[in-house]
């Protein structure tokens, strides 16, 4: 389904990333991300490196399920290829893959376009490339992009001005310093390691949802 920019803009506010590095024995992605899902998330990209191309399609197609019977926009990291031949909402890529590529032009203007940006130029140029939203980074350490800069919540403020379109904010976030982002003006956050490697990722959903409703200043 199509979603519109405020349907967007909305679903910004807990964007969860996957990472299967954190399943527990006998655990498997899909029911993580229900729990996840229905106790917060507003937002799924599936993002993982590790797995071989059709064991990530297998994967993304379960997930692409989920998401619409919970009507949750769902994108697939990086590869438009997957992300077309599953049909999900969208695709997130980053500033390389815009460099002489038009990917606005291959997923067409239904599909969700997000890209990553760490700067007020790279932001822009992602707006430009017909980006739906940004998500930019790092703004605290992460362990999951070992060369993301971080990025202070001032660098992060005047991103959020210079642009028209959503941003979220990524990157080392969680309940112990999420509130240092109010006043950036996000529309949300997106999130690795402090969902998936919760002892209780719903749990732990639901309460970084109440954060991020804190936090975002149009909520």
């Amino acid at each position: 389904m199509k979603y519109s920019e405020e349907e967007i803009r909305k679903a910004m506010l807990l964007y969860a990333v996957t990472d299967r590095t954190w399943l527990k024995e006998g655990e498997s992605l899909t029911d993580v991300c229900r729990s996840v899902l229905e106790h917060g998330a507003t937002f799924l990209q599936i993002r993982e490196k590790d797995l071989d191309e059709k064991s990530f399609e297998q994967e993304a197609e379960e997930l692409k399920k989920l998401c619409a019977a919970l009507h949750i926009p769902f994108v697939v990291n990086d590869s438009v290829e997957i992300a077309l031949d599953i049909d999900a909402d969208g695709v997130h890529v980053g500033q390389s893959d815009i460099k002489g590529r038009d990917i606005r032009a291959l997923i067409g203007p239904d599909k969700i376009l997000g890209i990553s940006a760490g700067t007020v130029e790279e932001a822009q140029a992602a707006e430009t490339a017909g980006a739906d939203y940004i998500g930019v980074g790092a703004v605290f350490g992460t362990s999951t992009k070992k060369d993301a800069r971080n990025l202070s919540v001032e660098k992060l403020r005047s991103i959020c001005s210079a642009v028209k379109i959503p941003v979220v904010a990524i990157g080392g976030i969680g309940k112990e310093n999420i509130r240092e982002l109010k006043g950036s003006g996000i529309d949300g956050v997106a999130v690795v390691s402090a969902i998936f490697k919760a002892e209780e990722p719903g749990k732990a959903a639901e309460e970084l949802l109440a954060l991020s409703r804190e936090v975002v200043s149009h909520e």
